[in-house]
């Protein structure tokens, strides 16, 4: 089961697009377009860039061409695959390539778009990735496991808050399962709240629940 919840803009402030391509009007045209998103966005023209800017700080999406990291570009994939953040990457092609369209989507690429890129397709896309951010996997023994993918804004104590709010548990359980107190719990449900744009408690479940 995966909750559906609406696309929200305004978290986009908070979130990273990285850009790897070599072709200079390439990077200027989707940095333009994931600014007026309201995305924060930065550009590598080569692979060495690429590594030493996603060292610095995880993206929360990825925009890569794929001859910037040549024979490394599938080992690549494979790494920001398993390093289980939930991080989307975008694969741009300079022509069609079946083969390398399927070898990217296996090692874990969302999608693959050739150019010229159509802008509102593509925009779209991170868009449908972006919204299903929140997932809930099956209900095991009464409780239901959140995996929150992509939402680098929560901190590891707000998911685990929010795990708990979604059990059901009151600010006094789950203050007790985590060794803090129930205030400090209501203080991090908040926050979650404010950043899934919940407007209370019940909302914030529907958020997570409903599908």
């Amino acid at each position: 089961m995966t909750a559906e919840i609406s696309y929200r803009p305004f978290l986009n402030r908070d979130r990273l697009v990285h850009i790897g391509d070599s072709d200079v009007s390439t990077c200027q045209s989707l940095d333009v377009l994931f600014k007026l998103e309201g995305f924060q966005t930065v550009v590598s023209r080569n692979s060495d860039e690429f590594i030493a800017r996603f060292g610095q700080r995880r993206p929360d999406v990825v925009i890569l061409n794929f001859r910037l990291m040549g024979e490394d570009m599938m080992p690549a994939l494979r790494r920001i695959k398993d390093m289980r953040a939930g991080i989307p990457v975008f694969m741009l092609a300079d022509a069609p390539d079946v083969d390398g369209t399927v070898e990217a989507m296996r090692s874990g690429a969302s999608d693959v778009f050739v150019k010229p890129v159509d802008n509102e397709r593509f925009v779209r896309a991170v868009r449908e990735t972006l919204r299903r951010d929140v997932h809930l996997n099956a209900a095991s023994e009464g409780q239901r496991d959140v995996e929150i993918r992509g939402f680098a804004q929560l901190t590891p104590r707000e998911r685990e808050v929010l795990q708990l709010v979604t059990n059901g548990q009151s600010n006094k359980e789950a203050g007790r399962e985590l060794g803090i107190s129930p205030r400090t719990i209501e203080v991090h449900r908040a926050r979650v709240m404010d950043k899934l744009g919940a407007r209370n408690t019940a909302d914030l479940i529907r958020i997570v629940l409903t599908s």
